[in-house]
């Protein structure tokens, strides 16, 4: 079993949006493709959004409700991206120790 120092940050939040936590030598188990699968999908939603939201912002007539709107979907993808970000910086610190 991993040490608390070697888990894997994992792609959702649990209760009260506190972190969830992996501990597993089985990089290939069901849970860790799992993890890898959905922190995809949130890469790729995230380059959907930021496509969208280029498209928007060249529209002089794009309404508030709209700009809240991406506003508020853009923060949410930003935040799964610095959590896949710091779960694969984690990653690969704890594969490679002797890496700078």
């Amino acid at each position: 079993m991993t040490t608390q120092d070697e888990m894997r940050l994992l792609p959702w939040s649990g209760p009260e949006g506190k972190p969830c936590y992996l501990s597993t030598d089985d990089l290939g188990g069901y849970m860790s493709r799992l993890a890898d699968n959905i922190e995809a999908v949130q890469l790729d939603m995230a380059a959907a959004l930021l496509e969208e939201v280029s498209g928007t912002l060249d529209n002089q007539d794009t309404d508030l409700n709209d700009l809240r709107r991406l506003v508020h979907d853009l923060t949410g993808a930003l935040r799964d991206v610095l959590r896949v970000a710091a779960s694969r910086g984690h990653l690969h610190a704890v594969s490679d120790p002797h890496r700078i």
